[in-house]
């Protein structure tokens, strides 16, 4: 089953943003469109890939840490960098970005 997932995402102040929950995907994540949508200010994205163990400290992979140009878009569809464990006890997705950036984020699974 495809699924494509919008979100939108603004000012996360480090915080990260769970973009797919551990155990939330049935397939393979095909591409990632991240796009700026700001039309006059550059915008600072980490990807990352975090675990939620019961217990201990998480494992953290960053995919991507970049800064994207105003109205700019990123496409990750590199298979190597979009395949993980994404089962209960795998990894999630989470995207952070800076304080006063906003980006728009399509997932097509």
């Amino acid at each position: 089953m495809a699924i494509t997932s919008y979100r939108n995402v603004a000012g996360t102040n480090g915080t990260a943003v769970e973009l797919i929950a551990p155990g939330d995907s049935n397939g393979t994540i095909k591409s990632i469109m991240i796009s700026n949508t700001s039309a006059d200010a550059d915008a600072a994205v980490k990807l990352k890939l975090e675990s939620t163990p019961t217990s201990g400290t998480a494992s953290v992979f960053t995919l991507i840490n970049t800064t994207l140009p105003r109205g700019a878009v990123l496409l990750i569809d590199d298979p190597g960098i979009l395949s993980f464990d994404n089962s209960k006890s795998g990894f999630g997705l989470y995207i952070v970005v800076g304080s006063s950036d906003a980006v728009s984020v399509f997932i097509n699974a």
